[in-house]
């Protein structure tokens, strides 16, 4: 367990954390691309408000508030109390939505990012090819399997949990610490990636699976420019993954022969 971050009082911060995600570079993406994955990142609401996409030093970037308490945090009927410090008293309620934001409009409509911003828009299907051979359409490979997150839930891991770039120097040690301090396993996997950049791992379901089921209401809808609406990433399995990536347990796409 992390060392208690270096905290003077209870506060707001024991709740809920502000950070900056890091969503593209410019450089190297295009615009397409980066409404894609825009997209697709700031669809994960079930512990995350986002705020508007917008660029900074030639990176797509925003702004966000994690709604995950800090481990060392204890509710009580009298008040709250610091688990490591001792503290006590009351801390400001979760400025987290009581109702999700709304991205499934139906017949066609979702909220997306459009030009870097967010937009309802109607989203159509691909059409096949013309002169294209009739195929048999495959059942999503995922619908059956046993999947799960650190929480243990089970179904649908990929689109539950997902990794933030955070754009955070260095020297804001105390947000580190704060960020580190999070309740496990909402926030894990916590890592700096170098002076700039920490990492980590949250769950926070995705907006655009179907209710009910581990189906992305999103697969197959496209842009207005004929390019899919949500970015690769939720489409193809990558040949192989890093050293230090595992996979779900569960999964039903890793060799779990070795």
């Amino acid at each position: 367990m992390p060392s208690p971050p270096p905290c003077r009082q209870l506060g707001r911060h024991c709740r809920e954390l502000d950070v900056t995600v890091r969503i593209s570079d410019l450089e190297d993406d295009g615009k397409t691309l980066q409404d894609a994955a825009a997209t697709w990142l700031t669809g994960h609401t079930e512990r995350i408000t986002w705020g508007e996409p917008y660029v900074n030093d030639g990176l797509l970037m925003v702004d966000t508030t994690i709604h995950v308490p800090c481990r060392y945090l204890e509710d009580a009927p009298k008040g709250s109390r610091c688990q490591a410090y001792g503290y006590r008293g009351n801390t400001p309620r979760s400025t987290q939505p009581t109702e999700l934001a709304k991205l499934q409009h139906g017949h066609g409509r979702f909220s997306i990012i459009q030009h870097r911003l967010r937009r309802t828009l109607d989203l159509p299907f691909e059409e096949p090819p013309a002169r294209s051979l009739p195929v048999v359409q495959e059942e999503n490979p995922c619908a059956t399997a046993k999947c799960r997150t650190a929480d243990n839930r089970i179904g649908a891991a990929c689109c539950r949990d997902l990794t933030l770039e955070l754009d955070l120097p260095v020297r804001k040690k105390r947000l580190e610490a704060l960020i580190r301090a999070r309740k496990n396993p909402f926030v894990c996997r916590v890592k700096r990636d170098d002076d700039d950049t920490l990492d980590c791992e949250v769950i926070s379901a995705c907006g655009y699976l179907e209710k009910g089921s581990v189906n992305c209401t999103l697969h197959g809808r496209v842009r207005s420019n004929g390019r899919p609406a949500k970015p690769s990433i939720c489409s193809e399995w990558p040949d192989e993954l890093d050293e230090d990536e595992t996979g779900h347990p569960g999964c039903v796409l890793i060799d779990d022969e070795d």
